[in-house]
């Protein structure tokens, strides 16, 4: 046990812990703070990390707490270190996934066996439960859908808004009869009843939603992760835990509800509609139709056409981060700069597998942060650009979602590269994007398709550039 002092130093420490990750979230609002406010966050959740150890209500075993922090610690930095920038988005929903399992596995172990838990203590463990139980497997299971181990919309043996209603209703019930009953004997049985029911309702819930939605079934998974530490946080009565929960929650919702909004959807539509099922049939009915006339350039031709522009605009996309061919978009665009050409980057809202993806691929190769635009700053100087570079972006640049009613992603918001001058789209070849939906931006008279790998066309762009 600790005195008062100890107390008020702990308490102390959670407060300033607290600080430092709300002043971490405002500093991540911009790309050029954004580091820092990482490191305010690194250091908030390391305050408070240490505070813990002299909580009163932690039993003070620290050779055991020490071996767990090893062992969550040391695979989480080995990965950090190692991972891709293609693969973040995968490791965002394993880290959400892990988010979750925590608040889960925390909340059950804390009630089980007990029979003094107050009901609202334990209602705020069953909530915590229930909700981290379905971040996991859900997180899980969007993990599989990006990593591509999970392939297109699996068939289910009845409605999925028949099935999504059927799972929460289930839950609802348990909670409330889990609650009502209170802790120990039976409560602990149909707490338990619960977890695995969530669980269930996690994979069942995220493996009918299209894959071209994991990006915002990524941050709603973000957000219940957020609420999961909330819930937690009550029960274990920590602070930190409940702050940081908190803002893990908020941001997660806001950013699902700004991605939903770029693709012009609402999260009911995300989570209870078919948009990736649909997409694919749209793309399938494209392929198989006439074959319509497609444009091919050399690089020669490209190289010419950049070398003597005025006004650049380069839209990057998923192909992009798969060919990792920040660095050498950089060495071109500071090429044609030197030259005097103005290039600029435009970054749709959901470019990539994940919000912010674009720009911390790009930041990573020293691109100016006041050369990326967002695409309701630049969207209407592409009528007036010389030439846009598309190098793997395909859904958020498809004139279909603008003009095709039929189309499913028709209302979604895109980058209007088509107005430009001419258009210039590197690609491994005509493939669809991840919605399945076929791009007519590639069938446009004003666009030439150049097809290799992206980091090899740009570099062979860059040797002519030079010679030119």
């Amino acid at each position: 046990m600790i005195d008062n002092w100890g107390r008020a130093i702990v308490d102390l420490a959670y407060l300033i812990s607290a600080a430092l990750l709300v002043v971490a979230i405002w500093r991540m609002g911009t790309p050029k703070t954004a580091r820092i406010g990482n490191t305010f966050a690194v250091a908030g959740m390391g305050l408070a990390i240490l505070a813990t150890f002299f909580h009163e209500d932690i039993d003070h075993n620290y050779i055991w707490i020490i071996l767990a922090m090893i062992v969550g610690g040391a695979p989480g930095f080995i990965l950090a270190q190692r991972v891709q920038m293609t693969a973040m988005p995968q490791m965002v929903a394993i880290f959400n996934g892990f988010g979750g399992a925590a608040s889960a596995f925390v909340g059950v172990s804390e009630a089980l066996g007990k029979t003094d838990i107050s009901r609202g203590i334990l209602s705020t463990i069953v909530l915590g439960s229930v909700v981290g139980s379905i971040t996991l497997t859900g997180s899980f299971v969007a993990f599989a859908k990006l990593q591509g181990l999970i392939k297109g919309t699996p068939k289910l043996p009845i409605d999925r808004n028949i099935m999504a209603i059927g799972l929460i209703a289930a839950m609802a019930v348990l909670v409330i009869a889990t609650i009502s009953v209170g802790s120990g004997g039976l409560g602990d049985t149909l707490l338990v009843i619960a977890f695995v029911v969530a669980l269930v309702a996690g994979y069942l819930l995220v493996v009918p939603i299209g894959g071209a939605d994991m990006p915002v079934v990524i941050a709603i998974l973000n957000a219940f992760s957020g609420i999961a530490g909330i819930l937690t946080g009550f029960a274990l009565n920590l602070q930190p835990l409940i702050v940081a929960g908190a803002l893990v929650g908020a941001s997660g919702l806001f950013l699902s509800l700004l991605m939903a909004r770029a693709m012009n959807r609402s999260l009911m539509n995300v989570v209870f509609g078919s948009f990736g099922a649909a997409a694919v049939k749209g793309g399938m009915a494209a392929s198989s139709g006439e074959a319509k006339p497609v444009i091919e350039t050399s690089v020669e031709d490209a190289a010419i056409s950049l070398g003597y522009a005025s006004r650049v605009i380069v839209v990057p996309g998923y192909g992009l981060a798969v060919a990792q061919a920040q660095h050498a978009v950089q060495e071109l665009a500071a090429l044609l700069q030197a030259r005097g050409v103005n290039v600029r980057y435009a970054i749709h809202p959901v470019a990539g597998r994940m919000p912010g993806h674009m720009n911390v691929l790009l930041a990573e190769a020293n691109v100016p942060y006041e050369d990326l635009y967002e695409m309701d700053a630049i969207n209407n100087d592409f009528a007036r650009s010389d030439v846009a570079l598309v190098i793997g972006a395909n859904d958020v640049t498809n004139p279909a979602a603008r003009d095709d009613p039929s189309s499913p992603i028709f209302g979604m918001p895109i980058l209007q590269v088509d107005e430009a001058e001419r258009v210039i789209v590197l690609k491994r070849s005509m493939s669809p994007g991840f919605a399945g939906v076929e791009n007519e931006l590639y069938h446009k008279p004003n666009t030439a398709m150049l097809f290799g790998d992206a980091k090899d066309s740009l570099q062979k762009l860059i040797g002519e550039v030079r010679a030119s």
